[in-house]
């Protein structure tokens, strides 16, 4: 038997195991003997050459036999075929959602660490896209069809996502987002994005937060809706700015006016938020009614200009649910850095908070010379509904 056998493992077109011997000759798997020990024989076998060569191997791949009587010759090109498309396969198989595969890269990567007379790219192309294609999940086309349960809603650690789904809206939050909302909770950011919404969608909603002694935004959950509430969603997305005594009469006005215009889906997202954030949480922690310092949407707005850069057209809701997820792994690692670390905090630009302040303080002088004149409280409700409105307008 010849010495210093070099073994590489493959596969055939049939998806059977296959050996490679030498970088020179292929074999493929024969049958089991009793021992357990396993014949391949050379793959001209059941071709014109009729090839007689074959090699046994024990179950720990060690060369047990080998006939290399060969009567062709080598073919270092269809060896090298198979060897490519088995490594690029095989990093395909390993991805839990090979979305951000590159082929190509890869191509170029393993074709330097083969040392072989390598294929032409397009020779492999399509055949490893119809790998690809399989082992990416089906192709969701309509709201209804997003599982409210899956294995893809888990973040790159292995914790599961909390959802909340009814047939308008699906949130998403992670265990890391809910931690950052309960700990980061004076300023909350609020935006929407039309252009990475999925086809049968209207629109991805992101909420983040600022991390004072870290200078740093983070995302707490990003939401995908049916179907167009933007004026709603914003009015809702601006209480926050609210005198809180009054927010829960002006939930109760948008409430009436969404069942008036018949926005039942809405009226489902309005539920999730009077438990969520009226019953649930103390209104008081994510109202700043009284500390506008530096509130603008510019945080959510860099993110949304950054997702809609990622996608040049709209995404499958796969390809989206596994880019946030991404996302959320690198502000994880981002955040756990940054609270053991000795950083330079940098002063941040800005925009709009000056606006929304002396809004502000113009309804709340408003609502003293109310109150001084004993006005009606429901004047008062109708003013700070106003101021919502004007809010509106701003961000």
């Amino acid at each position: 038997m010849e010495e210093n056998l070099i073994i590489d493992i493959s596969e055939s077109n049939k998806g059977k195991e296959q050996i490679i011997i030498n970088k020179k000759y292929k074999f493929n798997f024969s049958y089991k003997r009793k021992d357990n020990s396993k014949v391949y024989k050379c793959t001209e076998y059941k071709k014109i050459n009729k090839c007689k060569s074959f090699i046994i191997l024990n179950d720990k791949k060690e060369i047990l036999k080998y006939n290399s009587s060969h009567n062709h010759p080598e073919n270092e090109y269809d060896v090298s075929l198979s060897i490519m498309k088995h490594k690029i396969k095989d990093g395909i198989e390993k991805s839990s959602i090979p979305f951000g595969i590159k082929i190509k890269p890869l191509y170029n990567k393993i074709s330097k660490e083969m040392g072989l007379i390598c294929p032409e790219y397009n020779s492999i192309k399509s055949q490893i896209s119809r790998n690809l294609n399989k082992k990416l999940p089906y192709n969701v086309t309509t709201f209804a069809e997003i599982p409210s349960e899956s294995e893809y809603y888990k973040t790159k650690r292995g914790e599961n996502f909390m959802i909340f789904k009814n047939s308008n809206l699906i949130i998403f939050q992670s265990p890391f987002q809910a931690k950052l909302f309960r700990e980061y909770n004076d300023d909350i950011f609020v935006d929407g994005t039309f252009f990475i919404a999925p086809k049968f969608s209207y629109q991805v909603f992101i909420t983040r937060t600022y991390a004072k002694e870290l200078d740093s935004f983070y995302t707490t959950s990003f939401a995908i809706l049916k179907k167009k509430n933007k004026k709603h969603i914003k009015s809702i997305s601006n209480l926050p700015f609210i005198n809180p005594e009054y927010i829960f009469d002006i939930y109760v006005i948008i409430k009436i006016k969404s069942i008036k215009n018949n926005y039942c889906q809405f009226l489902k997202f309005l539920e999730y938020f009077y438990k969520t954030y009226l019953i649930d949480y103390d209104m008081k922690i994510w109202n700043y009614y009284n500390n506008i310092e530096h509130i603008t949407n510019n945080a959510s707005e860099s993110l949304n200009n950054y997702l809609n850069n990622l996608f040049p057209t709209k995404p499958s809701f796969y390809e989206l649910i596994d880019k946030l997820n991404e996302l959320e792994h690198l502000s994880y690692y981002d955040y756990q850095r940054k609270i053991r670390g000795i950083w330079k905090i940098k002063k941040r630009a800005i925009n709009k908070a000056n606006e929304i302040s002396v809004l502000i303080e113009r309804f709340k002088s408003i609502e003293a010379k109310l109150i001084d004149a004993k006005c009606d409280r429901n004047k008062i409700i109708n003013l700070w509904f106003d101021c919502l409105t004007n809010l509106n307008n701003i961000i």
